[in-house]
């Protein structure tokens, strides 16, 4: 059974599976709510997994039969959601290619759980954190939110042997040594503070040299590694030192998509590519080339405007919720010689 990914493959069929009533960077409960309800119930388990701290639902979707467990979620910083409609593409693939080789392997040999947006209100009003304040992300021990808990309920109950904690990364981050923007950034989190290589992160890396792999053949030299500085309360870090694998995922800037919609392409396709990997792999030893992935970097801003006879001004772009609208702002956020920083856009004034 042929099981291999090509681009041409992917390029073809995203059009067709593309979730068109997700588009943008603010994406709320309401806006796939309706969807989850008209996924199919012969492919898809849906149950309610619990309320936010504001009483908004949070949904789970079961998927697959195989012996490989697998669990993913997104949006646990609410202004995070280029992995939900990456999410929602993915179910759309199963949907209409359920048949189809690739997913075949993948529902025969996995059982996926996914948690499509884990801070609903968070989502609503765009920011990082839960209605009272709480970065879930930082709250693995202490566990004060109630999608916190949820979580890690989730974690204890399924006792899944990769994860999948999809994020959003600012635009500021370049790939080094590239002069390229991180359009996608990969971690496999460290477990304890000598950033120790285990035999656990071995197995994260490997998954992420395959996704890797793929995606240097569409967008060479503008994926990246995120720090592994290892953060005690950080959720990646925690779940991968009790032992559940967990590949990070940090959507990125790509040239002029600030609606993320061609970034959310690169995120289906690097999600397809970890899933398919797991389910035809039974060795996952093989990390080195992980390394070789370039760090990420501070290197970027949203636009600069270069003077001749004085010193360069840099914008950042920043979004809020106003009115019930979203709106982006160009700001000013820094002043003097930016020589060693790059605008993704960049205007040259004569004087």
């Amino acid at each position: 059974m042929n099981t291999s990914i090509t681009i041409s493959f992917l390029e073809e069929i995203y059009p067709k599976i593309k979730e068109d009533k997700l588009f943008g960077k603010w994406i709320t409960l309401s806006d796939i709510e309706p969807l989850v309800s008209s996924l199919n119930k012969n492919l898809f388990q849906l149950d309610l997994l619990g309320k936010s701290e504001q009483n908004r639902n949070i949904f789970k979707l079961k998927l697959g039969n195989g012996r490989k467990k697998i669990m993913i979620w997104s949006q646990m910083h609410g202004n995070e959601s280029t992995g939900t409609k990456a999410l929602f593409d993915l179910f759309n693939f199963f949907e209409s290619y359920s048949e189809h080789n690739i997913a075949k392997s993948i529902l025969d040999n996995c059982t996926i759980t996914f948690i499509p947006m884990l801070n609903p209100d968070g989502a609503l009003a765009y920011t990082r954190v839960n209605a009272k304040n709480i970065d879930l992300n930082r709250d693995a021990v202490d566990l004060l939110a109630c999608e916190s808990k949820l979580l890690r309920n989730t974690l204890d109950i399924i006792n899944p042997k990769f994860c999948f904690n999809l994020h959003d990364q600012r635009t500021i981050f370049g790939v080094e040594g590239k002069n390229q923007p991180a359009t996608i950034s990969f971690l496999a989190p460290s477990e304890e503070e000598s950033r120790k290589i285990t035999s656990g992160r071995k197995e994260t890396m490997n998954v992420i040299i395959a996704m890797n792999n793929l995606l240097q053949s569409i967008i060479p030299n503008q994926v990246g590694r995120y720090t592994d500085e290892f953060y005690p309360t950080a959720t990646g870090d925690n779940f991968q030192k009790l032992g559940h694998n967990t590949i990070l995922i940090e959507a990125g800037h790509y040239k002029d998509d600030y609606n993320r919609e061609e970034v959310r392409k690169f995120n289906f396709y690097s999600l397809l590519k970890g899933l398919l990997h797991i389910s035809t792999s039974d060795n996952f030893s093989t990390y080195k080339s992980y390394f070789d992935i370039p760090n990420n970097n501070k290197q970027f801003f949203d636009v600069i405007h270069r003077y001749k006879n004085k010193e360069d001004i840099a914008y950042q772009y920043e979004d809020k919720i106003i009115d019930n609208q979203f709106v982006s702002t160009l700001k000013k956020h820094q002043e003097g010689n930016l020589k060693e920083h790059i605008g993704h856009n960049e205007i040259v004034f004569e004087y």
